[in-house]
């Protein structure tokens, strides 16, 4: 059983990985001309906030706070990457796209690695089973507008 500091440290590493992705997003929301995809991106934005608001709501009962809310190193790392990608493809949405898919399945791996401990997370297992189902259905509907893209 994880002590309550292994918890809140788990618990912060995934508010990095969905800050890193609401930033993700807003920046590619910023660089597409597809208006279909930049509300995509806005969308899965803003449900990336909520999901760290409700990640802050456990810390804090938990006794631990968080002040990040810029995400985690890999975070910056992706979000460099979108930039360079961008700047080099000329705003070429399925290189976005798939910059993202990276960043989501990065956040899935993340969350994967902290269900791993069901016991020590019971409290909250429902919320990180739930955020975990959010990206696995963005990094679909991402994957699918990618392969249209590349028709």
């Amino acid at each position: 059983m994880e002590t309550n500091q292994e918890i809140i440290n788990d618990l912060k590493g995934l508010v990095d990985i969905v800050n890193d992705g609401k930033e993700g997003y807003a920046s590619a929301s910023e660089v597409t001309d597809s208006g279909e995809l930049k509300a995509l991106f806005l969308k899965y934005s803003v449900q990336r906030g909520d999901f760290a608001i409700e990640l802050l709501e456990h810390i804090a009962q938990h006794g631990g706070d968080s002040e990040n809310d810029q995400g985690g190193i890999l975070g910056a790392l992706h979000r460099t990457w979108i930039d360079i990608k961008q700047a080099l493809s000329s705003k070429d949405d399925a290189a976005i796209l798939g910059a993202i898919e990276t960043g989501e399945k990065a956040a899935i791996a993340k969350y994967d690695k902290v269900l791993e401990d069901y016991g020590s997370h019971l409290d909250h297992i429902v919320l990180l089973q739930r955020q975990r189902t959010g990206i696995l259905e963005a990094l679909r509907e991402i994957e699918s507008y990618r392969l249209r893209l590349a028709r």
